[in-house]
């Protein structure tokens, strides 16, 4: 594994933390919610999902009366199936 000083200052400080918490990962968690609330900073909780499937994909059908039409599901034998 390479050695990467960001990410072993990230450990250590999460390890320190977990360690001012008593171990208590629920406490480390409080903490970590005081010190988002106390920074003033905008946070977001979630993102909010769309009701509607965004325009640039395709619904596909896949219930059995909807196979009938679909060109993929049709029998080798077929002779309305297109030529590959």
């Amino acid at each position: 594994m390479t050695h990467n000083p960001i990410l072993e200052e990230l450990y250590a400080i999460r390890e320190r933390l977990l360690a001012d918490a008593g171990g208590d990962l629920h406490k480390f968690l409080a903490g970590v919610r005081d010190r988002e609330a106390a920074s003033g900073r905008l946070l977001v909780q979630g993102v909010e999902e769309k009701s509607e499937p965004a325009p640039s994909l395709t619904i596909v059908d896949w219930s059995p009366q909807s196979r009938t039409s679909n060109p993929c599901s049709r029998s080798p034998a077929d002779p309305t199936r297109a030529p590959e």
